[in-house]
């Protein structure tokens, strides 16, 4: 049994990723905490620090969370892009820069990309962006983490659980369930596989 810190615990992608680490011992956080062990802000390296540390030992983190703003490209403003960046690309980045301090030997990082990287949807550039570019750091990053830690990336389509708020959006998709999702983040925790993408879609 592994502790698996899960970030974005509270959401739809966060409870899908847990349906696949039911084995584990869980420890949730969130923005919010609401209803989580602990509260973490992953744009704030002081907050994922203070997080790494209230956990103590730990054997894997999974971040299910990454917000990001939807306009079209002509009308994104600086500010928008700023607000993507610090969260689907730096707040992830940091959470491995700043975890691999505190991870047991051996560890792994499972981040969050999105379909949208490879079926791009109108006003949506900045999600497709900063998803393509989280993938492309993983691939890179795996190669230079100490202490043989990995690093995954989780590239899923939209949730059946969340096609009411999504499905609009994004017509001739196909969801999947979160418990399809959650085998490709148990598949990153209890496999051997680093710097790898793994795509869920229908």
């Amino acid at each position: 049994m592994k502790t698996v810190i899960v970030i974005g615990a509270s959401g739809k992608m966060g409870q899908a990723a847990m349906t696949g680490l039911g084995h584990h011992r869980i420890v949730t956080a969130s923005q919010s905490g609401n209803g989580c062990d602990h509260k973490v802000d992953i744009t704030d390296p002081s907050s994922l620090h203070a997080l790494f540390k209230a956990v103590g030992t730990f054997d894997a983190v999974v971040n299910a969370v990454g917000y990001c703003e939807y306009a079209p490209f002509v009308e994104m403003t600086d500010e928008q892009w700023h607000t993507t960046i610090n969260s689907k690309l730096l707040g992830q980045m940091n959470i491995v820069k700043i975890g691999s301090r505190y991870i047991s030997e051996g560890g792994s990082f499972t981040l969050i990309s999105g379909i949208l990287s490879l079926k791009p949807i109108p006003m949506a550039i900045a999600d497709a962006t900063t998803s393509g570019a989280i993938e492309t750091f993983a691939k890179c990053v795996a190669h230079e983490l100490p202490r043989a830690i990995r690093v995954n990336v989780i590239n899923p389509t939209v949730l059946e659980e969340s096609w009411d708020v999504y499905g609009e959006m994004m017509p001739g998709f196909q969801p999947v369930p979160g418990s399809l999702v959650g085998k490709a983040f148990q598949r990153s925790v209890d496999g051997f596989i680093t710097g790898q993408i793994l795509t869920v879609d229908a």
